[in-house]
């Protein structure tokens, strides 16, 4: 893959503003691989600073900022529109944005029916409905282009039936990126999921310390290649970061790395079997 891979692409990513955090990290690669991004996020301070340090990588017309809330199908409709304004095209849709609210409790994962109703309906608005609202807004652009890109972030499949409304809510992502690819299939646009593939230090997790915990940087170079025509054969997988391996032929990287998102092979059960 050439150093700049990306060079003439545009990128929205969402959640993009956290000072340390995977939106952030995963911006300032895109930039590094020569797109323009559009990094989105509720907060405008944090936004501002991180924008600031991926425009010392990529010059001051690499970024555009753009406060906005996912949860929100007019404004997910907004950035589409701003994007595509501001910066000339749009290839790249990296759904980033999520919270877990319960993360500083103890515990972190309390019984199902002590989670309050609002802290539910929250992190199902930002995790699930927020990916919902801004795929949908992006495909219609992508698809008549004929090019585009899907990347969602979700979680492990253990965290995701252990640790609720979080888990859920990202599980329900995955299912939502599975059935995406499906309908792009052939459309020249991808939809693939991305997991660090372990516990992350971020301003989400700061406070808890696990030993082993990943850098946000683990998600820098499988996204770059997922944005990058290099992966226009890959459709409707889990690409794990942790395991991502430039080292190996993509073949072999892909076997290390990779699955089908959703684990569809778990419902693909005889009708004899249990």
């Amino acid at each position: 893959m050439s150093e700049s891979p990306l060079e003439g692409k545009v990128a929205i990513v969402t959640g993009a503003a956290s000072t340390i955090g995977l939106g952030r990290a995963m911006t300032l690669a895109l930039v590094r691989a020569g797109a323009r991004v559009a990094m989105m996020d509720v907060d405008p301070i944090a936004l501002e600073e991180s924008a600031a340090v991926a425009r010392e990588i990529g010059g001051p017309k690499c970024i555009v900022t753009i406060v906005g809330d996912v949860t929100d199908p007019a404004d997910a409709e907004r950035v589409v529109r701003d994007t595509v304004g501001e910066l000339g095209g749009f290839h790249i849709l990296l759904n980033n944005a999520g919270i877990n609210p319960l993360i500083r409790e103890n515990p972190p994962s309390p019984t199902f029916s002590q989670i309050a109703t609002d802290v539910w309906t929250k992190t199902m608005a930002v995790n699930i409905n927020g990916p919902f609202f801004m795929a949908r807004a992006a495909v219609g652009y992508l698809m008549n282009q004929r090019w585009g890109r899907i990347i969602g972030v979700t979680t492990s499949l253990d965290t995701m039936i252990r640790a609720a409304p979080y888990g859920p809510s990202k599980a329900a992502h995955e299912a939502l990126v599975a059935i995406i690819a499906r309908e792009v299939e052939g459309s020249g646009v991808t939809a693939n999921v991305l997991i660090p593939g372990g516990a992350v230090r971020t301003n989400m997790t700061a406070d808890r310390w696990i030993d082993n915990m990943l850098e946000p940087e683990v998600m820098q170079k499988p996204v770059v290649w997922l944005a990058s025509g290099a992966s226009d054969w890959v459709n409707g997988r889990r690409i794990i970061a942790q395991f991502w391996d430039e080292e190996l032929p993509i073949e072999e990287r892909l076997e290390k790395a990779a699955a089908p998102a959703g684990w569809p092979q778990l419902a693909r059960r005889s009708p004899a079997q249990p």
